[in-house]
């Protein structure tokens, strides 16, 4: 089977790249933006858009794995950052799609985001896969539009589309929030979330997702369908940094600060969406994903920290 898997080099495309060339060898090329120098599975197809031409690397391909996108950023400073998205996640998805199924491509499988749920589950409450989407912010609009624009290229041509909605991933090499959480841990701080113990958060190790999309890119139940994935255990903010700071070596200092007198605090120094992300829950239910595909997360949460740690600890060091 040959594949092809764009934005090889980012942080999710490049682990299921490396994974499907362990696997099947050199039928799997990767799309990046620029050349990488001595590399002839990873091919330089500029900038992701409405105009982008695929043709020399669609030949021959029977599965797509699109990873690349422009991703959600917490400062976002574009002018009009919903047209951004859109020019990326849509258009630019939307116009790989087309020519992958003109080029007869069988399966696209599209990286998502939860954020085409919403923002937010009641405690006690999760997201499911099939559930009416609530996008918050224009990340999750521009991914809900480039599911929807997919569903209707599949019913158009009878190219097979597989959608991925993943919550916050974690592994080697993690940026943004999650990477500033070990950062804290490993320098010993002490934090003021002792107290953020009623929440419950999903979130998804790389191999966890890596292992679905693998699962997804042949499995005769998935086309056509959405899936939600984590590991299958969700934690309070409490318990996470408990059991990252186990994983790497440095006890969590944690203080016990009552959730309202957080929130007040945060939010006088402007940084109340941090807080509502660390105090607030945020549950997907994998139901559907194991019963359709009978696939369970192959990584436990803390094997999973274990490998992110292990990761950050190793870049540090350097």
């Amino acid at each position: 089977m040959r594949m092809l898997v764009t934005g090889a080099n980012g942080f999710v495309g490049h682990a299921v790249w490396s994974r499907l060339n362990r696997t099947h060898g050199l039928g799997v090329l990767g799309t990046v933006r620029v050349a990488v120098a001595e590399s002839t599975s990873l091919v330089p197809v500029g900038d992701l858009s409405a105009y982008s031409d695929w043709s020399h690397v669609l030949g021959g391909i029977e599965v797509v794995v699109h990873a690349a996108a422009r991703v959600h950023v917490m400062k976002d400073e574009a002018r009009d950052p919903l047209a951004e998205f859109r020019s990326v996640n849509v258009q630019g998805t939307l116009n790989l799609a087309r020519q992958a199924a003109a080029a007869d491509v069988q399966r696209f499988v599209f990286i998502s985001s939860i954020k085409v749920n919403g923002e937010a589950t009641a405690v006690g409450k999760v997201f499911g896969a099939d559930d009416v989407p609530q996008p918050a912010d224009a990340y999750g609009i521009s991914k809900m539009e480039a599911e929807q624009g997919l569903c209707e290229i599949a019913a158009q041509t009878g190219m097979q589309v597989v959608i991925i909605r993943p919550p916050l991933v974690y592994g080697p090499g993690v940026k943004a929030n999650f990477e500033s959480m070990m950062r804290w841990l490993a320098r010993g701080l002490p934090l003021p979330l002792g107290a953020v113990n009623g929440n419950r958060r999903s979130f998804v190790a790389l191999d966890n997702l890596v292992d679905l999309i693998a699962r997804c890119i042949d499995h005769p139940a998935a086309a056509n369908q959405t899936f939600l994935v984590s590991d299958g255990e969700d934690l309070s903010t409490t318990d996470l940094l408990r059991r990252l700071g186990s994983a790497l070596g440095r006890p969590a200092r944690l203080v016990a600060i009552p959730t309202p007198l957080l929130m007040l605090g945060a939010t006088l120094i402007g940084k109340r969406g941090v807080a509502q992300r660390l105090c607030g829950s945020l549950q997907v239910d994998i139901t559907k994903t194991k019963r359709l595909l009978q696939w369970e997360p192959p990584v436990s949460v803390d094997a999973g920290l274990k490998i992110a740690a292990e990761g950050f600890l190793h870049e540090t060091a350097i």
